[in-house]
């Protein structure tokens, strides 16, 4: 019901300030991780399921679906036996890769402090 409630905020462009608007089409816990790996380019859904790791078949069918409804993803299916389905990132979806790369450069910086910092407290 949540997601429901959030889609029909987003429809209604109801944000009360732009980054509310952007947490709502490309954050969570799944999501960054998508747009992420689809920056390296046009990849199946087992690749992206394989390479995020942890998450659910349903989960990332819902956040791909929603991704592809707010224009960040597309989805192109072939008509094959079996089905082959594979997910870009629209020209929209790639005017994420500043903030994704950004996100990366702090966790990177955020991983290496944390190092540094849990090696100090073991010394006596």
């Amino acid at each position: 019901m949540a997601s429901v409630e959030r889609m029909k905020k987003q429809e209604a462009h109801e944000y009360r300030c732009t980054v509310e608007a952007t947490v709502a089409v490309a954050g969570g816990k799944w999501k960054p991780l998508i747009i992420y790996y689809l920056l390296s380019g046009t990849k199946r859904f087992g690749e992206l399921r394989k390479l995020i790791g942890g998450v659910t078949q349903r989960s990332l069918t819902l956040q791909l679906r929603e991704l592809e409804s707010h224009g960040i993803i597309s989805r192109e299916v072939f008509a094959e036996v079996p089905p082959r389905v594979e997910y870009s990132l629209t020209e929209l979806g790639l005017t994420l890769a500043p903030v994704l790369n950004a996100m990366k450069e702090w966790g990177d910086s955020y991983l290496s402090w944390q190092d540094t910092n849990s090696n100090n407290t073991h010394i006596n």
